[in-house]
């Protein structure tokens, strides 16, 4: 029997450590009932409707967002509609926000209020507002919206800044439209970059996020807003454990920009980079691969004023490391228009130090736009623009011109057949050399008629019929 009974002690001991070991694990882990208890009145639920147009083809009904890509490929956005083929509908959207002040200013992502007619913010305690857009940058995906009440709960605000990998955060959203419905992960990246989105430094999470959590708050454990849910990388159009959130400082600076001023500025040095590849960096000397090259500057921008080349890598700003080419737009974009910024510049195999007085980011390449009105022109046009180097002029064959490099579908210049790729020579029979001055030149443009845009495609001049809508 003595065999058995150590057996039986041995056993016991092993469930008593096992039961121990489980509480003393959930003790580790964090509770987040307290948290969402105190910031779910802050978060609320954004709806819009507006209205789009669709064609009847005789291939089915789509418009221009649900274009097959085979149509796309030949006809563009502008597929031939017969006559009596289009129609208009009204299209929903879901997304999420959060209240930043207690007399109804809400923040939420750019995408969720783009283009809306109409946007309906459903606070905690039901009430469904008619909300008002103060003011969006695209180019942060920060939007603020106003709804016509006080005494709101606002939520507290974090520093993004002192953040770490593998700490805690908790989302709170409106995922499929479910409202506060909250999930909890961990940070997986800071300042991450994601193509198309230079200016951000990303919070990666594996938080789950789905379609209508965007524009919602990131958590720290503390119940402060460290970031805004913004995007995931999907291959089926749900969550893949890969999230993206704005750091809660800068859509804070955006905010306060867009509630002040309705627009936002930006640093501009006005250079074309390219990443520093391991042989790149061998052939300027480098001991490794680090900062932005300048392939090409604006003969008319900051850095080609104050002394800047072709060839020079920027190794930091103001101390800060540019690690990678992403980084330069971002670390830039911090720096107010009009201040100097001191940068470390490789050249000719020598380091040097360089001042440059930062420029104010072109209106035609911001992407800005407000709820208050007062749309500067390219915010008529809808292009983002580049301007072209005299051996660029000299290639394409033409005497003045500036390269479209990003066209806004729901633009005027798409709807007069504008397409990225193209350079747009002249505008109503005046030359165009610079993006500063298609942007005057837009700026005094009738709104009643249509004028010819001469542009510059595929080896050939066209022109086009621009006709601006009323502002």
């Amino acid at each position: 029997m003595k065999p058995l009974t150590r057996s039986l002690s041995m056993w016991t001991a092993l469930a008593v450590g096992l039961v121990f070991a489980q509480n003393s694990m959930a003790r580790e882990l964090p509770d987040f009932t307290q948290l969402v208890e105190d910031a779910a009145p802050g978060v609320v639920n954004i709806s819009t409707t507006r209205t789009a147009e669709s064609y009847r083809t005789p291939f089915g009904n789509f418009g221009g967002q649900d274009m097959p890509e085979i149509f796309r490929h030949f006809f563009g956005d502008r597929f031939p509609v017969p006559p009596g083929g289009g129609h208009t509908e009204e299209l929903q959207s879901l997304g999420s926000g959060f209240v930043i002040d207690e007399d109804g200013y809400i923040m939420t992502n750019a995408h969720v209020v783009d283009g809306a007619d109409e946007i309906t913010v459903r606070l905690n305690d039901r009430r469904d507002l008619k909300a008002e857009l103060v003011g969006e940058d695209k180019k942060t995906d920060v939007a603020v919206l106003k709804v016509n009440a006080h005494d709101l709960p606002t939520l507290k605000l974090g520093d993004s800044e002192d953040l770490k990998v593998g700490e805690w955060v908790a989302a709170i959203g409106s995922p499929f439209g479910f409202d506060h419905s909250v999930t909890a992960g961990i940070i997986s990246a800071i300042n991450r970059t994601l193509p198309r989105d230079a200016y951000v430094p990303f919070i990666q999470t594996d938080v789950a996020i789905n379609p209508g959590n965007s524009g919602g708050p990131l958590f720290n454990l503390d119940g402060e807003v460290v970031g805004i849910n913004s995007q995931i990388f999907t291959r089926s159009g749900g969550f893949m454990g890969l999230s993206f959130a704005i750091p809660i400082n800068v859509a804070m600076d955006v905010a306060n920009q867009l509630r002040t001023e309705g627009h936002v500025t930006r640093g501009w040095l006005g250079v074309m980079i390219q990443p520093v590849s391991r042989d790149l960096a061998e052939s300027f000397g480098m001991d490794k691969p680090e900062g932005a090259l300048i392939a090409d500057l604006d003969p008319e921008g900051p850095a080609a004023k104050d002394g800047l080349k072709a060839g020079d890598i920027v190794l930091s700003v103001n101390g800060e490391a540019v690690d990678r080419s992403s980084s330069l737009p971002r670390l830039i974009g911090q720096v107010k228009p009009d201040q100097d910024v001191e940068l470390k510049v490789m050249r000719d195999g020598k380091t040097l130090t360089q001042t440059v007085t930062v420029g104010d980011w072109p209106d035609e390449l911001s992407g800005n736009s407000s709820g208050h009105g007062g749309q500067t022109s390219p915010a008529r046009l809808g292009v983002a623009v580049q301007s072209l180097s005299d051996d660029e002029l000299e290639r394409y064959g033409v005497d003045a011109g500036v390269l479209v490099a990003d066209v806004d579908p729901r633009g005027v210049a798409a709807e007069s057949g504008i397409r990225p790729g193209d350079i747009i020579v002249s505008v109503d029979q005046q030359a165009v050399e610079s993006g500063r001055q298609l942007s005057d030149i837009v700026s005094k443009l009738p709104s009643d008629r249509a004028v010819p845009v001469r542009i510059y495609r595929d080896g050939s001049s066209l022109f086009v019929a621009l006709r601006l809508g009323d502002e």
